[in-house]
């Protein structure tokens, strides 16, 4: 996973311990995926797999 993340919305870089973590919309498996927004305007950064390696 990248260090830093760059929201098109507001231009900040977020890192990914600063970043506000929630539920993926849709069929994923939220105890394997979240999806990471910017604290200052709250758009997705991205959907990141936080499941077991294996």
């Amino acid at each position: 996973m990248p260090e830093q993340f760059d929201c098109d919305t507001c231009g900040r870089s977020v890192t990914a311990d600063d970043a506000i973590r929630r539920e993926t919309m849709g069929d994923l498996d939220r105890t394997q995926w979240q999806t990471l927004c910017c604290p200052d305007c709250g758009d997705r950064l991205r959907t990141v797999f936080v499941g077991p390696d294996g």
